[in-house]
């Protein structure tokens, strides 16, 4: 699989999602679109679990790294990804 970038990985995820709920493919080819789904799911969200580690790192107080937790708006579910 060539390298891909968040964006990316995203686009081919909502088309998955689209082709999965179409109804129009084989029982076969849903199995092998739902493992790349899921495959680009843990690729998404590795990369949104890095970007709030270096939004902690980044965010300074009076000129001094100070390390503020992430408030990502959850009332402390998971950090999947919904519809």
């Amino acid at each position: 699989m060539a390298k891909k970038n968040f964006e990316q990985a995203l686009e081919q995820l909502e088309k998955i999602t689209q082709e999965l709920e179409s109804g129009d493919l084989s029982l076969e080819m849903s199995l092998k679109k739902f493992d790349e789904g899921m495959q680009l799911a843990d690729f998404c969200n590795q990369k949104l679990s890095d970007a709030k580690k270096k939004v902690k790192m980044i965010l300074t107080k009076d000129g001094q790294n100070e390390a503020i937790p992430f408030d990502d708006g959850h009332d402390g579910g998971s950090d999947e990804l919904s519809s």
